[in-house]
């Protein structure tokens, strides 16, 4: 039934959350992981939330809640909400910034807090940095990695001896394997049905696959069956994921700064920037840019 004012005139509806389309870990639209953004998401539940980030159909939407202190973020795919998504911290930290300065900020996430630092390249445009919550690694049970390897349509030849395969966490967990080649990651080809089961009974949120180009330079691709999407082209919950794993297993001096190539093979080159600190206890940063989308665009 149509509402009237008093005047007779029709009642206004509230309007809904402005949503903002950003892609992370890219100054060029066409590369990056784009990510929805909603600013200011004061009164929307959880229902609303996911619709929201449905109809975007993008891996993920940030929700911010301000309040004292920092703001409350939640993520949702399309298909589900997420307890932490790096791409889109870093899509909402620089579309907050552009509106409203940089500087630093702590996102109160479902897996704990996340410190977020923005500020301006030389060139002018907005990079921001999170800080992951502390990390850690597990061992990849020998019946999970068969599995796995079996989906992915790779042999234990393929792997990288140096680099053993792991589960690693810093705000969301996934299983890290390293492919000795980069032809190996290049040529990825798996069972979406069968990996996306897997995930679900692991409460795996994306696999990372990486290749060790050099000492300071990885590789990374990142199958995201939970997020209803094949691939992922920018990843920065796993890069921290990746840096925790690497600092644990001792496969970098530290402290250490490493460069994450991603989306390349997908179309949508994205490039990460992983610093890694000495101190065991401490979480992982992760530096990139972003930059607005239209409507349509992504």
């Amino acid at each position: 039934m149509q509402e009237f004012t008093t005047s007779g005139a029709p009642a206004a509806r509230p309007a809904g959350p402005e949503v903002l389309r950003y892609t992370a870990f890219s100054t060029d639209p066409a590369g990056g992981n784009p990510a929805g953004v909603v600013l200011d998401a004061t009164g929307l539940d959880e229902r609303e939330m996911l619709a929201i980030a449905a109809d975007v159909g993008y891996s993920e939407t940030a929700f911010l809640v301000p309040g004292e202190g920092g703001l409350d973020v939640r993520y949702f795919s399309p298909l589900a909400e997420v307890t932490f998504c790096g791409h889109a911290t870093i899509a909402s930290a620089v579309a907050r910034a552009e509106r409203h300065g940089g500087g630093n900020l702590t996102y109160r996430t479902a897996a704990g807090p996340v410190e977020v630092r923005t500020e301006r390249a030389p060139d002018g445009s907005w990079r921001a940095t999170l800080t992951s919550v502390a990390p850690r690694t597990v061992a990849l049970a020998v019946e999970d990695l068969r599995t796995l390897l079996d989906v992915l349509g790779w042999s234990p030849d393929d792997l990288d001896p140096d680099l053993p395969p792991r589960t690693a966490y810093a705000g969301a967990w996934h299983p890290v394997l390293a492919a000795r080649t980069r032809e190996r990651l290049a040529a990825l080809d798996y069972d979406l049905a069968a990996l996306g089961g897997l995930m679900a009974e692991r409460g795996w949120t994306t696999v990372d696959l990486v290749h060790r180009q050099d000492a300071r330079t990885f590789h990374a691709r990142n199958p995201f069956p939970p997020g209803g999407v094949v691939e992922d082209p920018a990843t920065g919950a796993a890069a921290a994921a990746l840096g925790g794993y690497l600092r644990e297993g001792g496969h970098v001096a530290l402290p250490a700064r490493i460069t994450v190539l991603q989306g390349h093979d997908m179309g949508r080159p994205s490039v990460l920037e992983v610093t890694i600190p000495a101190d065991l206890a401490a979480g992982i940063a992760v530096t990139g840019t972003a930059v607005a989308l239209t409507a349509t665009g992504g």
